[in-house]
């Protein structure tokens, strides 16, 4: 039986939590530390939808080992409790990863044995029937996630599609598999290095526009949505996005500049010290574009300001944004204040930037 009041959108991303090295080039360690943060693709995409969606219109699904600290847990219900699904696993650690940097090279391990998440964990849950769906993964699990989504979801439950290629599977070999599955997804975003490695380009044209722009014709050319109607949008970091679809027989595209600027990099904080690739930011990116679709009516050059301002937020700092409950003193009302900011008046600044080119 379907949910009677479906989330807006539910991520089958997985909810992590990162541990950091930061070696030398020879691999000694370099006496830098981190302390441990909550992550996961999945959280990011959350926490990037719930910037703009109350808790209730946002969901993922947390799997709680046996080590699960108290102050994850009090962090978590801080953003709304709603909008996590927690399910006990009483013989297993919680997922945690090791994040490597070595300048700007970022190694990723697995510390422990991860639970992968599809649409068939979601029946029986408050996160069932969720109206879009986004998922991190190699194109061949694409394939099996949405077979599980036909398999195990609801009668006639047809969720928007948002799917983010896995950075380590975004090779060659990958495409294949990708083409079979373009028809099942509504919005196709990978990262401009992601792009280009999937399509056997020149990764030296990441920060070429025109070579993004030529990487998401192709894409479209392979049929992205059902009666390839759907829409690509490549992350390109500093440069911001680009996003396409088809149109009258061509392909109709725009850019949106990044939230942040080269004049604001003390605004900006990012391990690695090149924010363009900060951990977190494309996840939170598509979090917050899953919530512009809904506030944008279906809008999706719209709703990628939405995600634009998201992914800002998410480069501020290491780990997630903060938020924090104010009332209003004039309507009473509680406010939410993200990083000591509305977003709406960040949504403002950023389209009163565009004006002058529209």
């Amino acid at each position: 039986m379907p949910t009677p009041n479906p989330k807006h959108f539910v991520s089958l991303g997985l909810f992590i939590l990162d541990e950091f090295e930061f070696p030398d080039t020879e691999g000694k360690p370099t006496g830098k530390t981190q302390p441990t943060q909550i992550g996961g693709g999945g959280t990011y995409a959350a926490i990037g939808a719930r910037i703009w969606l109350p808790a209730s219109d946002v969901g993922q699904l947390v799997d709680r080992g046996t080590d699960f600290p108290a102050w994850v847990q009090q962090e978590l219900d801080h953003y709304g409790s709603d909008m996590w699904h927690f399910r006990d696993q009483a013989s297993t650690q919680t997922t945690r990863a090791v994040n490597r940097y070595r300048g700007e090279l970022r190694d990723f391990d697995y510390l422990t044995p991860r639970i992968r998440l599809t649409p068939k964990d979601l029946p029986r849950t408050s996160l069932e029937s969720a109206r879009q769906i986004h998922f991190v993964c190699s194109p061949t699990r694409a394939s099996q996630i949405m077979h599980d989504a036909d398999t195990y979801g609801a009668k006639n439950w047809e969720p928007f599609t948002i799917y983010e290629p896995i950075p380590f599977r975004c090779v060659p070999e990958e495409l294949p598999s990708l083409k079979q599955i373009l028809h099942r997804i509504d919005i196709l975003s990978p990262n401009a290095e992601e792009a280009l490695g999937l399509l056997s380009m020149d990764k030296a044209g990441e920060n070429t526009p025109s070579v993004i722009e030529d990487a998401a014709a192709i894409f479209l050319s392979f049929g992205i949505g059902k009666n390839r109607s759907g829409h690509v949008v490549i992350r390109c970091g500093a440069l911001g996005a680009y996003g396409a679809t088809l149109s009258n027989g061509g392909v109709d595209g725009w850019w949106i500049p990044a939230y942040w600027t080269a004049d604001d990099a003390d605004a900006v904080v990012d391990v690695t010290g090149e924010w363009n690739h900060k951990l977190g930011a494309g996840n939170s990116f598509l979090g917050g574009l899953s919530a512009g679709l809904l506030l944008a009516g279906g809008n999706v050059q719209e709703a990628v300001l939405y995600a634009t301002v998201s992914a800002g937020y998410t480069i501020e700092q290491t780990g997630l944004p903060k938020i924090e409950y104010k009332r209003d003193e004039g309507s009473g009302k509680t406010i939410e204040l993200w990083n000591g900011d509305l977003p709406q008046d960040r949504l403002t600044r950023l389209k009163s930037r565009l004006a002058p080119h529209n």
